[in-house]
């Protein structure tokens, strides 16, 4: 009898070995990632837009505040903007710009133009001392209507988050949205860096200062259950601080990341690295740091290797499961969102542990060598891209079969350049409610993707596999400036 674990080891193989019979054009794909980002624009548009189908948008956000807050971006089909994932979404973009932006040539400015969409705004919602706003828009009002965001006619509340009401995890996500952007602006645009750098510092000081979640403020009946902290504001407190580290190289913060890893009285999840869960990714981003200074490794170099040895198929521990087909899965609506993340930093801990000549060592004698992360990346990339059961490919206008009925009101309602009539709020449900496809195509929109079995429905009423997002994106489009070089 095959046991379950060399069912999926045999199951893998097979999934690389056609990968690699398969070819990708991982450039295409990239310029179609970044463009993704162009559709999920809020506020006055730019002449260079390139999603063209899209109009401006919600452009008295703040006003009900006395505060601009008109710009960056929806998070995902509907018309919020939250600013937790909007963080984390910078925050990927930006470390995808940092370790590969030399191999996204003609689309490097277009990465960095996105990032500079989302900083912009960040700005803004931080310009209050001791004040962080955390989102706009009512989520239950919006989600009670499919409307263009050209036509939102729903609250645009906006809500924040202040010394007495503080919100840690969303203002140290911020913060460190804002380091890692300053170090890509570093060269071309130095005093806009020093900008965001001084600004990141302000925010990740008021965050620590001022602990607590947003869930338990008065932003929590906004927030939840859309985009609820499960994980705690622990670790973005450490994700900050490590980004303000790489940023300033300045002791403090390492020393920050240090001596609260162990006084956070939170377990240290492992194999989690996401818009809600930060530890993974704080892990192989202070990795870098430790090789190549040779300085103490622990606890967060054996916790890069636990993580590693905790996804790779066979493991005896594992922290994901794989599907038939090969795709990492946790029972998570927007499933894609945990392949891009994960993937994302197979790449980059595969490139740190290759600098200083190691391998992780598991359980049972298993040594993972950094080629075998790459090939567990790419293996990622390409189900996305249509290596899988369904021969599909999960991301909008890739290949010759993609999701045609993604679940998002602009893509799925005629054009404000061609109806320019009004569309209220439930006259938009007809569209909702069609079987038709999309009449706008967002492209490079990456969707939530398939289930544990690998079976994908292209249905607008399933948001869950239907719903693409910035954070399925952002991981994506460092991994596809990798691959467009290392084939």
């Amino acid at each position: 009898m095959v046991s379950p674990v060399s069912f999926v080891v045999a199951m893998l193989v097979v999934t690389v070995a056609a990968a690699a019979a398969m070819t990708h054009d991982y450039k295409d794909a990239l310029m179609k990632s970044i463009m993704f980002f162009e559709g999920q624009r809020s506020g006055k548009l730019p002449p260079n837009q390139r999603i063209t189908w899209r109009g401006d948008s919600a452009l008295k956000d703040g006003f009900d505040g006395d505060v601009d807050l008109v710009g960056g971006y929806y998070d995902a089909g509907d018309n919020i903007k939250f600013h937790f994932p909007m963080a984390f979404t910078t925050t990927m973009l930006a470390w995808s710009v940092l370790e590969f932006g030399d191999t996204m040539y003609s689309e490097l400015p277009h990465a960095i133009e996105a990032i500079k969409w989302s900083t912009d705004y960040l700005l803004k919602a931080t310009n209050t001392p001791n004040v962080v706003y955390v989102q706009v828009g009512d989520p239950w009002a919006d989600h009670n209507c499919w409307e263009r965001p050209e036509d939102m006619d729903t609250p645009r509340n906006s809500i924040s988050v202040t010394k007495d009401y503080p919100g840690s995890e969303v203002s140290a996500e911020i913060a460190a949205a804002l380091a890692s952007s300053a170090i890509v602006f570093r060269k071309s645009l130095p005093q806009y860096s020093d900008w965001l750098l001084k600004r990141a510092q302000q925010v990740f000081y008021f965050a620590d200062t001022y602990r607590g979640s947003y869930n338990n403020s008065r932003a929590g009946r906004f927030v939840c259950p859309f985009y609820c902290d499960f994980s705690g504001y622990q670790d973005e407190l450490l994700w900050g601080a490590a980004w303000l580290h790489k940023a300033t190289q300045k002791k403090y913060y390492l020393n920050y990341v240090q001596r609260n890893v162990y006084k956070m009285g939170r377990p240290w999840n492992i194999g989690e690295f996401g818009w809600d869960s930060k530890d993974a990714g704080i892990s192989v981003l202070l990795s870098e740091f430790l090789f190549y200074n040779k300085v103490d490794w622990k606890p967060f170099v054996p916790y890069a290797d636990e993580f590693v040895c905790s996804v790779i198929p066979g493991s005896s521990n594992p922290s994901v499961i794989y599907t038939p087909g090969g795709l990492i899965q946790k029972p998570k609506m927007n499933n894609l969102q945990i392949a891009t993340s994960l993937s994302f930093l197979f790449v980059v801990y595969a490139r740190n542990l290759k600098t200083v000549n190691r391998v992780v060592q598991c359980e049972h004698g298993t040594a993972v060598t950094p080629s075998r992360l790459v090939d567990l990346a790419k293996s990622q990339v390409d189900y996305i891209l249509g290596n899988n059961p369904m021969k599909t490919s999960y991301m909008v206008d890739y290949g010759q079969r993609f999701p045609r009925r993604v679940h998002h009101r602009g893509s799925s309602m005629p054009s404000i350049k061609v109806h320019k009539d009004h569309i209220k709020c439930k006259d938009g449900t007809p569209y909702y409610a069609s079987k038709g496809y999309n009449p706008n195509l967002l492209t490079g929109a990456v969707v939530g993707g398939p289930d544990e079995h690998d079976w994908f429905a292209d249905d607008r009423n399933n948001p869950g596999q239907s719903e693409p997002t910035t954070y399925i994106n952002a991981p994506l489009v460092g991994l596809l400036a990798f691959f467009s070089e290392n084939k």
